[in-house]
C-alpha cells in the first residue's frame, strides 16, 4: 500500500516517465480501455492506494515517445503499442499495483540497438541514470525491491549496475511479436523462477518476497 503523501511525491516528481501496473478492464477488443489512467486517480478510484506497492519494480529500457499525460508511460493506445499484454499477463498476479518506470530517463529513441550503442559510448549517461533510478527506489521506500526488466537490454544494464543490491529477474518484452496468453504464460514462468537466497544476509527478506510476490497463473 502506498499512502496518499507518498503517491502525490511519485506523481509529482516521476510521473513523465513513471507509471504503476493498473489497468482498467479491457473490453471487447484487448485494446480497450489501455489508456484509461483515471484508473490511477485516487479521487477516481477509492481502491487505488491500497493495490500499489514497491515490493516489485517493473523496468522499462527508455521512452519511445514523450509522454504527454502524468503515469501515461506503459498504457499507450496506439494501434501498434503492445502494452495491453503487461496488464494480461499481470492481472490477477502479485505484480499488479506494481510501481514501473524506465531505466534510462527522458531519452526518446524507438530502436533499442540505437539505445544500446548510445550507452557503450556514454557510460556517464548511464551511470546518472542509474543514480535517478536508485533515488526513485529511495522515495518508493520499500525495502529489498525486486527488480523485473522487460527485455534483455534492460536486464543487462539492471544487472551489470545493481546486481549487488537487489534481485533481478528479466522477463520478455512485450513487445515480442508472441499472443498475450503466451506472453502471460512465459512472464509467468519467468517470475516464479525468482531465486529465494542470495547471499546469507539477505536471504530471509528474499524469501519474504518471493512468497508474498508469487505470480499465480
Amino acid at each position: 500500500m502506498i499512502g496518499i503523501e507518498k503517491f502525490i511525491e511519485i506523481r509529482e516528481r516521476f510521473c513523465h516517465f513513471a507509471s504503476w501496473a493498473v489497468w482498467a478492464d479491457e473490453g471487447a477488443n484487448p485494446k480497450d480501455n489501455i489508456d484509461d489512467l483515471s484508473v490511477l486517480n485516487p479521487d477516481v478510484n477509492p481502491r487505488l492506494l491500497k493495490m500499489l506497492h514497491g515490493n516489485s519494480i517493473l523496468l522499462g529500457l527508455n521512452i519511445s515517445r514523450r509522454i504527454a499525460r502524468p503515469f501515461g508511460n506503459f498504457h499507450d493506445p496506439r494501434p501498434m503499442a503492445t502494452d495491453f499484454k503487461i496488464r494480461y499477463a499481470l492481472k490477477d498476479t502479485s505484480y499488479w499495483g506494481s510501481y514501473m518506470t524506465d531505466i534510462i530517463k527522458d531519452f526518446e529513441e524507438k530502436v533499442s540497438g540505437k539505445m544500446m550503442s548510445f550507452l557503450r559510448n556514454n557510460k556517464d549517461f548511464e551511470r546518472d541514470n542509474i543514480r535517478k533510478l536508485r533515488e526513485e527506489i529511495e522515495v518508493l521506500g520499500f525495502s529489498n525491491p525486486v527488480l523485473v526488466a522487460f527485455g534483455k537490454d534492460a536486464e543487462k544494464i539492471a544487472k551489470r549496475n545493481l546486481c549487488q543490491e537487489f534481485q533481478i529477474v528479466g522477463i520478455p518484452h512485450y513487445a515480442n511479436y508472441i499472443s498475450k496468453e503466451n506472453y502471460r504464460d512465459q512472464v509467468c514462468d519467468q517470475l516464479s523462477k525468482i531465486p529465494t537466497n542470495k547471499n546469507a544476509e539477505q536471504g530471509a527478506a528474499l524469501d519474504r518476497n518471493y512468497a508474498a510476490l508469487h505470480c499465480g497463473k
